[in-house]
């Protein structure tokens, strides 16, 4: 008995290591963000350089983070940026997304 537990236990090791999370790219493609946003260039909505350059230096993750779950318009013109419901893009993933898109 004891050694099927240890091979259950090995396993699920192997399993958790196989499983990588998502980078940020795959978050935003998957979510939908790319639909709108290219990371340097304007589509619908502006770059993600162009919103990095807009907020460099500000700690603003949060704030961003709360811009894309009610979504908005003014901030980059009058086009605007449909909510982003967690069913979209979950707490982590939007973290991750925000945070990257700083990045750029």
């Amino acid at each position: 008995m004891k050694s099927f537990n240890l091979l259950l236990v090995a396993s699920a090791a192997l399993l958790s290591f196989g499983a990588q999370a998502a980078t940020a790219d795959e978050i935003m493609t998957k979510s939908g963000c790319m639909a709108c946003h290219a990371k340097d260039k304007k589509l619908v909505g502006p770059s993600f350089k162009d919103i990095a350059a807009k907020y460099k230096g500000q700690n603003v993750s949060a704030k961003l983070m709360e811009k894309v779950r009610k979504g908005g318009s003014g901030v980059f013109g009058p086009i605007p940026m449909a909510p982003n419901p967690p069913e979209k893009i979950n707490d982590a993933d939007l973290k991750v997304a925000v945070e990257s898109i700083l990045k750029s």
